[in-house]
């Protein structure tokens, strides 16, 4: 293990770089939205998805486009409508007849068969469409007919959601909210970004160039995965997780009065390949409990469900959380004398 630390902290220093000039492209044409790109990119290093939520104008699929721009990947878009099939997102098999004249069926690729998928307004469409997605973004396959298809490698999907729009809208079902790693919320610009979006409206877009490869990126998910996660940090996952749970003796009292339900393992999963993430574009070779609290709430904010009580208090599952991150302590790492 220590001949491969030099050569893991060169990696760690290659892939800061890589990240601060991937921010740097990314900049020429989004304005602002730090938090929101870093936590998407930090869903693509460790092969997670990302639902972002935010009001409309707020630059959601120009982001997601520029950061297809700047990866040498496959870049496709669905704009998800009430009258929109499965078959329109996996694809179908079609009846062709060849040069001997005999008919056979042929499968036709739906647009998920790419690197990165946009699922623009995901929740205009209804439940069935919508469930077409998962099998592919938890297997990263598709099944059509009797015949599973596998899905390029690097595969993400980044859907969008219009968070005050209800009319016409179909909620996604709690077993699809929890496919996503992430649930990024894209807020309004300040005073001095949203001069600058006026400033630039009115000149021409800048190019952007192209950073990395999918090679690299399914290069950059390998090494990233193997980033040392402590007892103490995996301690502090478990409890602060099990925390969100009504049921589970170790939540506190606010949690048992104002919470229906709360998040499961895999929010754990996702909370230390999060952190994994932020380590390393911080050029870091460990995971940080301040690592785990930064990835807290776009990790667990669409896995607990609040009460009408709550609600009337006007408690968001946000608030929950930060709550939470107050209330569940940190472990205190052991003093050897």
């Amino acid at each position: 293990m220590a001949d491969k630390k030099p050569d893991f902290d060169e990696f760690l220093e290659k892939f800061r770089k890589h990240r601060e000039l991937m921010m740097e492209e990314l900049h020429k044409v989004i304005v602002g939205q730090e938090s929101v790109i870093e936590q998407i990119l930090a869903a693509i290093f460790t092969g997670g998805h990302c639902l972002l939520v935010g009001v409309p104008g707020l630059a959601k699929t120009l982001t997601v486009s520029t950061i297809a721009q700047i990866l040498d990947v496959q870049f496709k878009r669905i704009q998800f409508t009430p009258d929109l099939m499965p078959s329109d997102i996996t694809g179908t098999n079609v009846l062709d007849e060849n040069d001997t004249g005999r008919r056979e069926f042929r499968f036709v690729e739906g647009p998920v068969f790419t690197n990165i998928l946009l699922a623009d307004e995901i929740n205009r469409t209804p439940p069935k469409t919508q469930a077409a997605l998962l099998q592919s973004m938890q297997e990263h396959e598709v099944t059509v007919g009797q015949t599973t298809y596998k899905l390029p490698e690097p595969f993400f999907v980044i859907a969008t959601q219009n968070p005050i729009e209800q009319e016409g809208t179909y909620p996604l079902p709690e077993a699809q909210l929890d496919r996503f790693m992430f649930n990024v919320k894209v807020d309004y610009p300040n005073l001095a970004e949203e001069e600058k979006i006026l400033s630039a409206s009115s000149g021409e877009r800048q190019e952007v160039r192209k950073v990395l490869s999918a090679k690299a990126i399914l290069y950059l998910q390998k090494q990233i995965s193997s980033i040392e996660t402590g007892p103490l940090t995996i301690n502090y996952v478990a409890r602060l997780v099990r925390a969100t749970r009504p049921g589970d003796p170790s939540s506190p009292k606010f949690v048992r009065d104002m919470v229906d339900w709360g998040a499961g393992p895999r929010a754990g999963q996702f909370l230390i390949a999060g952190g994994k993430a932020m380590a390393a574009m911080d050029g870091r070779p460990s995971v940080s409990m301040q690592d785990i609290r930064k990835v807290a709430i776009p990790v667990l904010r669409h896995r607990l469900s609040t009460n009408f009580q709550a609600q009337a208090e006007g408690m968001t599952s946000e608030t929950v959380i930060a709550r939470l991150l107050d209330e569940v302590p940190e472990p205190k790492i052991p003093k050897y004398v």
